[in-house]
């Protein structure tokens, strides 16, 4: 089992996770079913993922948890656009979670790789 919170990787998720829930705390109230529950659920699903993954036993099935993570993020990356585009969040706001979610995400695609070839 390998320690999640010792893992840049998560630990960068886990600052984007605080980081959306901070800002999305400013969000329209009536978005609170909708939008923020989507984009809070995509940031947390991240890390979560990672520290699930880590307490499995092989690299296959940590990897696969790994796929998922990053398919959240993406999920993170469009609702964060989303947001921008309705005026929820400022452009300067954006860039901060664009630039970590994309930073992370090459992350975990290297991290993915590295599993597949130590098989």
């Amino acid at each position: 089992m390998i320690d999640y919170k010792k893992l840049i990787v998560f630990q960068k998720f886990h600052m984007n996770a605080m980081l959306i829930y901070d800002l999305t705390d400013l969000f329209p109230k009536h978005e609170k079913s909708g939008v923020i529950s989507q984009i809070r659920s995509a940031a947390v699903s991240i890390p979560t993922n990672i520290s699930e993954g880590c307490g499995k036993f092989t690299s296959r099935d940590f990897t696969n948890f790994l796929r998922t993570s990053l398919g959240s993020a993406q999920e993170a990356e469009y609702l964060s656009f989303f947001s921008l585009s309705r005026k929820y969040l400022k452009k300067e706001d954006y860039d901060k979670i664009y630039l970590l979610i994309n930073e992370i995400k090459a992350m975990l695609i290297s991290l993915i790789k590295k599993l597949r070839t130590n098989k």
